[in-house]
């Protein structure tokens, strides 16, 4: 009587890969972040002055800004731009990361609810943090549009820094981070949280690795697009407010804060003009999620790789 002998699975001999330490973390979103901004720029900029044309009075037309301040306007406040993301992309990114894994040790699991309320606590944070650099990304990105007679004419992000502090004071730092940090909020629940479910939910459904660069790259367009929609209107309140200058008779601010702002704008120039730009901003969030996100990923994968 033959016997039959069924050989055990053969177990991977490959280990998994160790958890990356928190300033490789920090530093691969940071650095994500400032190459991802890199390409966007320039959809950044036009979205900014289209939506504070309509503040301005004027018609925006992207023909004329060219005519006007040549293509090369399209990178005006990059340094800004990429300076803010040093702060935001880090701070964002690594903190909700941070801060789930804590989260997971402490309930035992990773849900969606769990990484909104992450998602939503970190984003603000982080806006709060790199507020300054976003007032000056805004400033030096619509500058050039403004009459000869009103423009602030900065040389560079250390002019905009000392200026903004000399001239207005600390606290113009943090002008217009009410919205901003409310805007982050949503970017931490609608872009970084629903990134990190879309990943396992691609995994799942879709057969990918998960953390492979299709994975991350589907993910980041699902989540490029319903965080658009979602923080438009905020955003357009905080480069209004960033943007704003008191009143020559009463030195007063136009807008003193965002649902009042939202009010104001519905009421005089109707709730859509809250989505000025919005192509160009959806191309900027968009564009700037997909990138970074598999920028950061690439860098993460690098850098395991050359340890192993």
């Amino acid at each position: 009587m033959s016997t039959t002998t069924i050989a055990a699975p053969k177990m991977s001999s490959t280990p998994a890969p160790a958890p990356l330490s928190k300033p490789i973390v920090f530093a691969s979103s940071g650095m994500g972040g400032m190459l991802g901004w890199v390409l966007v720029h320039p959809a950044n900029t036009v979205a900014v002055r289209m939506n504070l044309s309509s503040m301005q009075g004027k018609k925006f037309s992207f023909a004329g800004m060219i005519r006007e301040n040549g293509l090369m306007s399209v990178y005006d406040g990059l340094a800004a731009g990429v300076w803010r993301q040093v702060f935001y992309a880090s701070s964002r990114f690594g903190l909700f990361e941070t801060c789930r894994d804590k989260l997971h040790e402490i309930r035992g699991k990773t849900d969606f609810a769990g990484r909104v309320g992450v998602g939503a606590v970190t984003g603000a944070t982080a806006a709060m943090i790199s507020c300054p650099m976003e007032v000056a990304t805004v400033r030096m990105s619509n500058d050039a549009t403004l009459p000869a007679d009103q423009r602030r004419n900065y040389k560079g992000v250390a002019d905009v820094v000392k200026r903004i502090y000399v001239e207005e004071g600390a606290a113009a730092f943090w002008r217009g981070s009410t919205p901003f940090a409310q805007r982050a909020a949503l970017v931490g629940v609608f872009q970084v949280a629903t990134l990190d479910q879309f990943k396992e939910m691609y995994a799942h459904y879709l057969n990918q690795k998960k953390n492979s660069v299709p994975n991350v790259f589907c993910a980041a367009m699902t989540s490029g697009l319903i965080y658009s929609i979602a923080t438009m209107p905020l955003e357009a309140a905080k480069n209004r407010m960033a943007n704003q200058k008191p009143d020559p008779k009463t030195g007063k601010l136009p807008y003193t804060g965002t649902l009042q702002l939202m009010r104001a704008v519905s009421a005089n120039e109707g709730f859509l003009a809250l989505y000025n730009g919005f192509l160009p901003y959806y191309m900027r969030c968009g564009g700037h999620t997909v990138a970074m996100f598999i920028a950061v990923q690439m860098l993460r994968d690098a850098y395991t790789n050359s340890i192993m």
